[in-house]
């Protein structure tokens, strides 16, 4: 293991693997993550799809019925994977506390406001509830870099009105 991630049982491995795009372009050193899970997904930014020669459908992680697939290089060959390959939807980990704190149920939508000089307001934030969750936002690194998000940059989370 490399290092544990925010939520319990969650966790960077040390292992990475290579992707091969089907443009015959790749990127290194991509980092897997755990624990294992029933299915394969590797989850990309807009612009690493364009980069590779995908197009990716924007899904909530664990979707990947219908899309397309990649071929992954390790240390110990080549693995095909026939699909799996998203644009995971912007989400936020919640649990029942912090949900009722916010007014929101699992699958509804918030907002992020991100503050600083590039800042912007990032809608439809996907609600997922579950007792194991801490609070935690997932964005992709196109929109982080979007609103040049640091470690620093204020950040709010918003309940998004009907």
């Amino acid at each position: 293991m490399h290092k544990w991630l925010y939520q319990d049982g969650q966790f960077a491995a040390k292992e990475t693997v290579t992707l091969i795009g089907p443009r015959s372009r790749v990127i290194s050193n991509l980092r897997i993550l755990g624990p294992c899970r029933t299915l394969n997904q590797v989850e990309l930014a807009y612009t690493d799809g364009i980069a590779l020669g995908f197009e990716l459908p924007h899904r909530i992680s664990g979707d990947i019925k219908g899309t397309l697939g990649c071929m992954l290089m390790g240390p110990a060959g080549f693995f095909e994977m026939p699909e799996g390959v998203i644009r995971a939807m912007r989400h936020v980990h919640m649990g029942p506390a912090d949900a009722d704190f916010y007014g929101v149920k699992a699958g509804e939508s918030m907002r992020l406001k991100i503050g600083g000089p590039c800042g912007l307001i990032l809608e439809r934030m996907l609600v997922r509830v579950d007792k194991s969750f801490k609070l935690e936002v997932h964005i992709d690194t196109d929109e982080g870099n979007a609103c040049n998000l640091q470690p620093e940059t204020p950040c709010e989370l918003l309940r998004t009105e009907p």
